[in-house]
C-alpha cells in the first residue's frame, strides 16, 4: 500500500507540473499586444535619414506658455533625441531686440556646439514678401533676408527657408518670385547658403506652378523644402492663414515634384490614432517617395497638433518616421 501510495503521489505530481509549466508557456501570447503593430524606436541608426527638429513644433511653450527658452533649443532638441535643429526667425524677435543679432548667434552656436548638434537651416518669417509686385518692395525683401544668410552661413546651417507671398495670381506671382528668388540666390550663393521654397500657403502650395518657378531661377542653391502637409492653396476671404478652401489635389504628387528640387524634407504631422499612425497623412507612402528619390538629408520634425502635448506630438511624429524607416527597409 505504501509503495502504491507513493506511485500516485509521485503521478499527480507530475501531473501538476506538467500543467504549470503549460500554463507559463502560454502567459506570453496572453499578455502579447496584438493592437500595437509600431514598435517604439528610438534612434535613426538604420533609417535612410537622420532627424532634425522644426522649431515650430515649440512654438507654443516658447512664445505662449513661456516654459521653453528658444536660446535653448539645442538643449531641448538634444534631449528629445534629435540629431539637428531647424531654426525659426520669428521666434528671436525678443531676444535680437535686446542682445542684437549677433550675440544671438554667438550664443545659439556656443549652445548647439556643446550638445553637438548640427544646425541645419532657418526658417525666415516677416522679412517682406519676395513675390511682392513693386519692385521696390520686393527688392527691399530680398534686402531683408540677407541678414539671415549672413546667420546661416555663420550657424553653420546649409540653407534658409523663405515664403513666397505677395502676388496671388499666377502670371504676376511667377514672374515677381522668380525675381526675387534669382537676388536672393545669387546672394547666397556667395556665402555657400541655399535658398529654399516651402509648400507654405497661396501659389508655394501649387506644386506645379512652384516648380516651374524654381526650373526658371535655374541655380543650383535655388531648390524646395517639401512639407507633407502645407497643401492649401486658398484660404477663406484671401487670407495667408486661418481656414483653407481650397487644396492642391494630390499632395503625394505634391511631394514626388518637390523632391526633384528637395535639399530638406519637413514631416508635418497633426493627430494620431491609436496605433501610432498619422490620422491624415499616409507616412509610408510619403517616406517611399523620398527614399525614392534619393534624398539622404535629414527630416525635420514639425508636430501642428492640438490634441497631444507639443513633446508628445514631437515624440509621435519621431516614432512614426522611424518605425516606418524600419518598415521600408525591410520590404
Amino acid at each position: 500500500m505504501n509503495s502504491r501510495f507513493q506511485q500516485i503521489l509521485y503521478l499527480n505530481i507530475l501531473a501538476l507540473t506538467i500543467i504549470s509549466f503549460c500554463l507559463g508557456c502560454r502567459q506570453p501570447s496572453q499578455n502579447k499586444r496584438v493592437e500595437e503593430p509600431l514598435a517604439k524606436t528610438t534612434t535613426s541608426e538604420h533609417a535612410f535619414f537622420k532627424l532634425s527638429l522644426a522649431q515650430w513644433s515649440l512654438h507654443k511653450a516658447i512664445m505662449e506658455e513661456k516654459t521653453m527658452s528658444a536660446m535653448a533649443f539645442a538643449k531641448n532638441a538634444k534631449e528629445m533625441g534629435f540629431e539637428g535643429v531647424e531654426y525659426v526667425s520669428q521666434l528671436y524677435k525678443p531676444e535680437i531686440e535686446k542682445m542684437g543679432m549677433q550675440r544671438v548667434l554667438d550664443s545659439l552656436l556656443a549652445e548647439s556646439d556643446s550638445q553637438s548638434i548640427q544646425n541645419v537651416l532657418i526658417m525666415v518669417d516677416g522679412e517682406g514678401d519676395l513675390a511682392d509686385t513693386s519692385v521696390d518692395d520686393r527688392d527691399r525683401a530680398v534686402e531683408n533676408h540677407k541678414k539671415w544668410v549672413d546667420a546661416a552661413q555663420f550657424l553653420g546651417c546649409h540653407s534658409i527657408r523663405v515664403n513666397t507671398f505677395g502676388a496671388n495670381e499666377p502670371n504676376q506671382w511667377h514672374n515677381a518670385v522668380v525675381d526675387g528668388l534669382t537676388k536672393l540666390s545669387k546672394y547666397a550663393a556667395t556665402k555657400d547658403i541655399n535658398v529654399l521654397v516651402e509648400n507654405h500657403g497661396w501659389l508655394s502650395s501649387d506644386a506645379d506652378k512652384l516648380m516651374a518657378v524654381i526650373s526658371e531661377v535655374n541655380l543650383e542653391n535655388c531648390g524646395t523644402l517639401p512639407d507633407f502637409g502645407n497643401f492649401c492653396v486658398k484660404r477663406a476671404e484671401g487670407a495667408r492663414w486661418g481656414e483653407c478652401e481650397e487644396e492642391y489635389p494630390d499632395i503625394y504628387k505634391g511631394v514626388e515634384l518637390m523632391m526633384e528640387k528637395a535639399k530638406a524634407v519637413s514631416a508635418k504631422s497633426y493627430d494620431f490614432d491609436n496605433q501610432g499612425f498619422e490620422t491624415r497623412l499616409d507616412y509610408e507612402r510619403l517616406l517611399k517617395i523620398v527614399k525614392q528619390s534619393g534624398y539622404r538629408g535629414f527630416i525635420g520634425v514639425e508636430y501642428e497638433g492640438d490634441r497631444l502635448s507639443e513633446t508628445e506630438g514631437i515624440e509621435a511624429t519621431k516614432n512614426l518616421l522611424l518605425s516606418t524607416a524600419g518598415k521600408l527597409q525591410t520590404n
